[in-house]
């Protein structure tokens, strides 16, 4: 098929670790034509067909980017100085509708605030949560929801295990051990299954959710895994209240993994279904923890500021 030819998808986020991932999941399927959307068009390296600026805070930027997409793949960054993530996706919604676009693929997490009726606040969490329902109300004749995990590399490097007063590493956590409610994944392997919902919109066009879950652990598993690897690390649990005064932003890890604990990453529903559907759309199973591990973990001390 000509490029010109294949069906155009629009991509955002296109520098980061998920759009990126996306556009070269898109371009190895070989079916469509890649449209990556970056704040930074001159500063692009990837394989995308071309290039366009978007900026999601400045909505004008929007009509241009999504203009001629069949398809749309939406990603905000919580972490983004003063990003409103509920402002900016709700107006790459509504242009991506008003450019025509058939499917929409929106990048979400789960709705912390339902699931722990209140206990847990985790606005990065729970503010893409709070977008599914934009996405379901627009219209567009095909939506998927893909649920990203908590990324492997989130147990390695500087936010990893860390060296100890007698020279160790190991990690110093709020959280049980034994308690195996982690889903977890390599998050450049995600645009497996954007692609693959792309290339299905039969399937799962229909607001399906795709969870994207290469391996389900606990702390007890990760060291276990990283000691049959020769890595020797510690455990060490202390009270929620304790950890929360270690460094700036302890009190919100502390948080995100006391969510965990009581409920697991994806919430407490049994979501084998999902993950399932996800990997056949994907067309390929993802790479677990120990053999990721095995190619990228590294023990790093965190720099602090």
């Amino acid at each position: 098929m000509a490029t010109n030819d294949m069906r155009l998808i629009a991509v955002f986020g296109a520098t980061g670790q998920q759009g990126g991932g996306v556009v070269r999941a898109l371009k190895a399927d070989g079916r469509f034509k890649v449209r990556a959307l970056t704040r930074d068009p001159e500063k692009y390296q990837g394989p995308a067909d071309e290039v366009v600026l978007v900026d999601l805070e400045q909505p004008e930027t929007l009509s241009a980017a999504l203009a001629n997409a069949h398809g749309v793949f939406l990603v905000t960054n919580f972490w983004q100085e003063g990003t409103d993530e509920i402002k900016q996706a709700t107006a790459a919604i509504q242009a991506a509708k008003a450019a025509g676009a058939d499917h929409f693929i929106w990048s979400t997490l789960p709705n912390v605030e339902t699931i722990s009726g209140g206990k847990f606040n985790l606005p990065q969490f729970t503010g893409k949560a709070k977008v599914d329902p934009i996405v379901k109300e627009a219209g567009f004749t095909h939506h998927t929801f893909v649920v990203p995990p908590a990324y492997y590399s989130n147990f390695s490097g500087p936010f990893g295990p860390q060296k100890q007063p007698d020279g160790s590493f190991g990690w110093v956590l709020p959280i049980d051990p034994a308690v195996r409610c982690i889903h977890a994944g390599d998050i450049g392997e995600l645009g497996a299954i954007v692609a693959g919902a792309f290339a299905h919109p039969d399937r799962v066009g229909n607001g399906t959710y795709l969870p994207f879950v290469g391996d389900f652990l606990s702390f007890n598993d990760i060291i276990s895994t990283l000691s049959q690897q020769g890595h020797r690390i510690s455990y060490t649990q202390v009270p929620q209240e304790v950890f929360a005064n270690f460094f700036p932003g302890a009190d919100a890890i502390g948080e995100t993994l006391g969510y965990y604990e009581a409920f697991t990453y994806l919430g407490p529903h049994s979501h084998d279904d999902k993950i399932v559907i996800a990997n056949e759309v994907a067309g390929m199973m993802p790479t677990n923890f120990a053999s990721w591990a095995r190619e990228n973990f590294k023990l790093e001390v965190a720099s602090v500021a």
